[in-house]
């Protein structure tokens, strides 16, 4: 484990605000390295895959985007247990704040609900941490059919390209 892996474990991140302040003030997004006294630092596929708890090998993450209001429905509908409205898609995408409205009224009382729960936080994580665009409303929904088998998340590799 490196020391940048040590000092970045997920349940510590609140008590090393200045080493993040200090990270992000040495981010160079030209180059895509941090700019340190010692020299230049890439972050690795291995790092983003310890920070995010990603594995970074098993099925790869593919699939087609499919732009059809059915598609986009049975998916919404499978993955989290709802209906989105005509306001809350666009262009095969899903708006985030409907999403985000999905995660906060979720009551999290059985097996299932906490289930749609844990698809739409990694739903999220996906569209803007992993697999961001240039869109900062909405989420790919091509993401959706990967999330209906919830045991099976865990088998794709989420962090390396094919």
């Amino acid at each position: 484990m490196t020391r940048f892996q040590h000092v970045l474990r997920v349940g510590e991140l609140r008590s090393h605000y200045a080493l993040l302040s200090a990270l992000v003030e040495r981010w160079r997004p030209e180059t895509h390295t941090f700019h340190l006294p010692i020299g230049e630092v890439t972050v690795m596929l291995e790092d983003v895959s310890y920070i995010l708890g990603l594995q970074d090998n098993g099925e790869p993450v593919t699939g087609r985007s499919n732009n059809s209001h059915q598609f986009f429905v049975e998916n919404c509908i499978t993955c989290f247990g709802r209906e989105p409205g005509l306001q809350d898609q666009v262009l095969g995408k899903v708006s985030i704040p409907w999403v985000r409205r999905c995660i906060d009224i979720e009551p999290c009382d059985t097996q299932e609900s906490t289930e749609r729960y844990v698809r739409a936080h990694i739903f999220c994580v996906l569209g803007t941490v992993v697999f961001p665009d240039k869109s900062t409303t909405s989420l790919n929904s091509k993401f959706l059919p990967l999330l209906q088998d919830f045991h099976r998340i865990s088998a794709y590799s989420w962090g390396k390209p094919v």
